[in-house]
């Protein structure tokens, strides 16, 4: 089968989720982890590093412009980092798959540094709005030309020296806050950015670990980031824990599939991240941590999961900034939920890989369920408990999430869901369907 070709898949359900898992190493982290290794002055390793293909993207990216980034057999990735001001001309276009995190990070890596690239994406990428990206690293002093709309592919001349600046960020977004602090680090003085709403903090916590020098202080208007340039940073020995987004599948298939327990082991439990496990709970989920511990400076630990018979909630919008990435999954349990669920306030869902809540009430919809789509969110009438409908062939937009929310809303469907297309999956988790298989659910590959 050609690349480029979709693969369909539906899933055979095969009963209740039982025994322990492992998910991929957190992807966040896993993307920083290669970014500031490529950084630092020495030989940084890095274990259970996420090896989808946003992650592989970055780590490319980082080769192109001179750091030496290689597996080892064991599994161990090693790199040795070029210095911050020390990024090279790369000799060719950054391609970037389908990963924003890789795009806007490395966007402001490269603001600061007297280089120029060029960043291409495939067709979901090239979608997403770089906007509000481009309009603070230009205030730096990056000259950077993007396609209509502020979209992809995009050209970045940085500056050397750049301009340092206090950044008020206007909605939340963890890989903004990163683009301007990675900006900072090769731009004398201080670079300041004020985060009204918290969002994801692994950039913050993993800079200070490689030495750079970063404050976090509460403001008039938010949480001041502040983080003093030219910094030297230290290579490191990074353990990556699991990741969070990818256990809330298996989290929700385990909740809502009868007679089911599952334990999920070292599951990265960062507050910032944590919004979808605190949302559950709320709907009566039997979630709890065992074996909590702290490695790296993060909170890790193995999350038990029972059935649960669910009750609807109104989820709370300020719960959106920790669980932005797991409205998908959410969307699902509500669908097997005892009332109305009403998820509101999550309007970044628009410019994800996919519409998100264009594309799920879609699926949801097909596969039976009672759907109301808002500007910023669903409300789902649930089942009460009961199977779905099922039936209907899902479009997948390309989004890896979606295809792995509607596999796990099939584990448990009256007829089957055809999904359209398995590729996007490898983004984030490619060994998703053989984990399925292994709690004894079985894909099977449909003709295109």
């Amino acid at each position: 089968m050609h690349p480029d070709t979709p693969r369909p898949f539906q899933i055979t359900p095969g009963g209740a989720l039982r025994g322990r898992i492992t998910v991929p190493g957190d992807k966040s982290i896993s993307h920083r982890a290669v970014m500031f290794g490529s950084l630092a002055v020495g030989e940084s390793r890095v274990e259970g590093l996420l090896e989808g293909e946003d992650v592989l993207a970055t780590a490319a990216a980082m080769q192109a412009m001179g750091a030496t980034v290689k597996r080892d057999e064991d599994g161990v990735w090693r790199i040795h980092g070029v210095g911050v001001g020390g990024l090279l001309q790369p000799d060719r276009a950054l391609e970037m798959g389908n990963s924003g995190t890789s795009t806007r990070l490395l966007m402001g890596l490269v603001a600061s540094h007297p280089i120029t690239a060029t960043f291409t994406g495939d067709a979901s990428l090239s979608r997403r709005p770089m906007a509000r990206v481009i309009e603070p690293l230009s205030r730096m002093g990056a000259d950077i030309t993007a396609s209509p709309g502020g979209r992809m592919p995009l050209m970045v001349r940085g500056l050397c020296p750049a301009v340092p600046i206090a950044y008020h960020l206007p909605v939340a977004s963890a890989q903004v806050k990163s683009a301007v602090l990675l900006a900072g680090l090769n731009t004398p003085g201080i670079t300041r950015v004020i985060e009204p709403v918290p969002t994801r903090d692994h950039s913050e916590r993993m800079l200070r670990g490689f030495g750079a020098e970063l404050t976090v202080e509460p403001g008039h208007y938010g949480a001041v980031i502040s983080l003093t340039g030219e910094a030297e940073l230290k290579p490191q020995h990074i353990v990556v824990p699991g990741d969070p987004s990818s256990a809330a599948f298996w989290t929700v298939a385990a909740l809502v599939v009868p007679g089911s327990d599952l334990s999920i082991a070292n599951v990265l439990l960062n507050p910032t991240r944590a919004g979808i496990y605190q949302a559950l709970r709320m709907m009566g989920g039997d979630i709890t941590v065992e074996n909590e511990r702290e490695v790296g400076g993060e909170r890790v630990g193995d999350l038990r999961v029972r059935h649960s018979a669910l009750t609807a909630i109104d989820v709370p919008p300020e719960l959106a900034p920790s669980m932005i990435d797991e409205y998908p999954a959410l969307f699902v349990a509500a669908a097997f939920a005892q009332g109305r669920t009403v998820a509101r306030g999550a309007h970044e869902l628009r410019v994800k890989e996919s519409d998100r809540i264009a594309t799920m009430a879609t699926a949801l919809g097909t596969a039976g369920v009672a759907v109301t789509e808002h500007e910023d969110g669903l409300t789902i009438q649930g089942t009460g408990g009961e199977p779905l409908p099922g039936g209907g062939r899902i479009a997948t937009q390309l989004d890896h999430r979606i295809a792995m929310s509607m596999a796990v809303a099939s584990l448990y469907a009256t007829r089957p869901i055809m999904i359209d297309d398995v590729r996007p999956i490898a983004t984030s988790y490619p060994d998703f369907l053989h984990t399925m298989t292994r709690l004894g659910a079985s894909p099977t590959w449909l003709n295109a």
